[in-house]
């Protein structure tokens, strides 16, 4: 498979997010030793998200496969995390190898841009598998909840994580100004500053909780802040990175702005009702990876229809 295409615009974009995260840094350390500011977590969370930027600059340096894979692996983690969270019964076992092998026969079918069998293969094969492969188990005690978390699961880490995977594979004929990996810089950067510009208008400004219950640190100053500067970061991406217009990326910015929160929210219910703070410890300050790839559950497949729709984008094979 091809390597990506690396645009000037990409070029600048990538050099212009590297050093925004050295000047946080930076000014962080400033604020920390001369004004004795507490700004750990901060640093903490920087620190943690200039790995994860190195970690993908150097997975989509190379062809697309290895980019394939990486995606791959980061859908394993996360689904990993996601069933370690749970009790499974013994009995599911072999629905659970059905599951993880959902992975890699995913992440093919975007190898051989067999489109169709992206979207149908979970959703309705792995559908009738797993509950089969339970159904063989002949254990009706916690039946419908054990099924639920696991097709729930894959669902969200496979399936939904997947389409980063099939962004990666848009020919760069649709969008000359950044290519795929114009589209994926432009969908992770988003989801990530989003996130960042919620907690920070938040703790600035929070004042009325949006979902006490399920998230305490969500509010609706937070939600509007996030909203506000995602958007004019979408216009300034989208106008650098994608085929959209600047009307597009302020629409697409703080729609995704809206989902990606609930996104967020939504793995924050389910550890809520499990009682954990985070998916695992993998990434310092951040938790695990489910916890950093939350919100794109809901923004990658969307961002990917969005962009298919308006480029007329055709990555079907039958």
């Amino acid at each position: 498979m091809e390597h990506f295409v690396v645009t000037d615009n990409l070029k600048i974009s990538m050099i212009i997010l590297y050093l925004s995260i050295f000047f946080i840094i930076f000014c962080s350390k400033v604020l920390q030793y001369f004004y004795k500011i507490n700004v750990e977590n901060l640093l903490v969370r920087m620190r943690s998200f200039l790995f994860i930027i190195i970690f993908f600059t150097i997975a989509f340096s190379f062809t697309k496969l290895i980019a394939i894979i990486f995606l791959a692996i980061i859908s394993y983690l996360c689904l990993k995390e996601f069933l370690s969270l749970i009790p499974i019964r013994k009995t599911d076992r072999p629905a659970l190898v059905f599951a993880y092998w959902s992975i890699p026969f995913q992440f093919y079918f975007v190898y051989i841009n067999w489109g169709t069998m992206f979207y149908l293969f979970i959703p309705l094969y792995m559908f009738i598998m797993i509950s089969t492969m339970m159904v063989i188990s002949n254990n009706t005690k916690g039946f419908l909840k054990t099924l639920a978390v696991i097709q729930y699961g894959v669902m969200t880490t496979v399936y939904a994580i997947g389409y980063l995977a099939m962004i990666s594979i848009i020919p760069f004929d649709y969008n000359l100004k950044g290519g795929s990996l114009g589209l994926l810089f432009y969908i992770l950067v988003l989801a990530v500053s989003n996130d960042f510009f919620q907690m920070l208008f938040g703790k600035v400004f929070g004042k009325n909780k949006i979902m006490h219950n399920i998230s305490p640190n969500k509010t609706w100053e937070g939600l509007f802040g996030g909203i506000i500067c995602s958007s004019i970061l979408s216009v300034i991406m989208g106008i650098l990175l994608t085929p959209m217009s600047i009307v597009q990326s302020l629409f697409v910015g703080a729609s995704l702005s809206i989902f990606g929160f609930l996104g967020d929210v939504t793995i924050s219910a389910i550890k809520r009702d499990i009682g954990v703070k985070d998916t695992s410890s993998l990434i310092p300050g951040h938790g695990g990876i489910l916890d950093r790839f939350d919100s794109l559950i809901y923004l990658a497949p969307l961002f990917f229809h969005y962009i298919a729709y308006i480029c007329n984008v055709q990555i079907v094979r039958f």
